[in-house]
């Protein structure tokens, strides 16, 4: 079992490990009595024999992340009479651990939770880091809030039953953190890409607990997103991005996500976006072509995608433009100076914002 300790202002512990469920009653704490498990599908876990549990099922994917269910859910909460020293516990994906934080950051302003995510994708990124969120038609996580959990625990043995194409969109998310933070993530699926796919192998393990680290890091730094450093512009300058950091190829792919009815899945979304923005830091003279290159080659490795046209550059154009990154009418996008020397980019021309959309669509630089 490893313990990643995330230093915010209400610290709290991240645990990875094998057969580590066990761990949720003692990140409740003794004072809790009643649990609402939020769970996907029938995912659950065993707290009977110490709480009180109400179980609220949800929707599958992002068919969760509603202002309708979020209703129900407080609904349910409300008839069950859940105050203040009780407690939500999520149980599912990124879409569960979204939408199950939102309710446990709104109810009577703030209960206790704790996550279980149960896929990689919602153990690197949905699970630490105290964000909340749900959808709404103009689009992707729109409306949230901030609400650190009481503690995450990551059982690696849920990514045994988890299908291919889910843990290949995983690491979408822990490519992501090799790029902007931590390159010893690249060299390990570049090295070895069948055992980063391989629930059961020491690689995947590693991949986790240095991607939770990343993230451990930064939200520590930068928990509300207001710790960036003076953004760049295309002409010149460079500021760290602080938390945004972690927001990578999102802008893009929030917009495909979008565009997609999100029948492209947030990390397969997350590979096209981090092309993009690749292509588009090259075009403005901060990224050099290799590491830009480098972008699509190691995600074709593990069966990323990296070429998408299923939207007109238009259409994904007008989604980025209400992104929560933007200011104003003005485009912002995270992009590296080099590996692992984030910045942002403010403003640039469409000229290159269409050219960088080609070479995702499949063009040739």
């Amino acid at each position: 079992m490893t313990t990643i300790r995330v230093e915010t202002a209400a610290p709290y512990d991240v645990v990875i490990g094998n057969r580590v469920a066990d761990v949720v009653p003692d990140l409740l704490g003794e004072e809790v009595r009643r649990v609402a498990v939020i769970h996907s599908g029938d995912l659950t876990i065993d707290l009977g024999d110490r709480f009180d549990v109400l179980a609220l099922p949800l929707p599958d994917g992002e068919a969760a992340k509603t202002a309708e269910v979020a209703t129900q859910c407080w609904e349910a909460l409300g008839r069950a009479g859940f105050t203040r020293s009780d407690a939500v516990v999520t149980v599912g994906g990124g879409a569960t651990t979204d939408l199950g934080g939102f309710v446990a950051a709104t109810w009577l302003r703030g209960v206790r939770v704790v996550h279980v995510p149960t896929t990689l994708l919602g153990m690197v990124d949905a699970a630490v880091g105290g964000k909340t969120g749900i959808n709404t038609g103009a689009g992707k996580n729109l409306v949230g809030a901030f609400h650190e959990p009481a503690g995450v625990v990551c059982d690696l043995d849920f990514l045994r039953t988890l299908p291919r194409e889910e843990l290949v969109s995983g690491l979408g998310e822990v490519v992501k953190c090799g790029f902007v933070a931590d390159p010893a993530i690249l060299r390990l699926v570049e090295a070895d890409p069948a055992a980063a796919l391989d629930p059961t192998s020491d690689a995947l393990r590693e991949l986790v607990e240095r991607a939770v680290r990343v993230k451990a890091v930064v939200v520590a730094g930068d928990l509300r997103e207001t710790g960036g450093r003076t953004p760049s512009t295309s002409s010149g300058g460079s500021g760290h991005p602080g938390r945004e950091v972690l927001n990578y190829g999102h802008t893009m792919a929030h917009a495909i996500e979008r565009a997609s009815d999100y029948r492209v899945r947030h990390g397969e979304a997350v590979s096209l976006g981090m092309v993009f923005v690749a292509e588009l830091a090259r075009l403005a003279g901060r990224l050099d072509d290799e590491t830009a290159a480098r972008h699509a080659a190691t995600l074709d490795l593990v069966g990323l995608p990296t070429r998408w046209r299923g939207a007109p550059f238009e259409e994904l154009v007008g989604t980025m433009r209400v992104d929560k990154k933007s200011r104003g009418d003005l485009l912002r996008f995270v992009v590296l100076d080099a590996l692992a020397q984030p910045t942002v980019l403010e403003g640039p021309d469409e000229a290159m914002l269409r050219s960088s959309y080609d070479v995702m669509a499949g063009g040739l630089r």
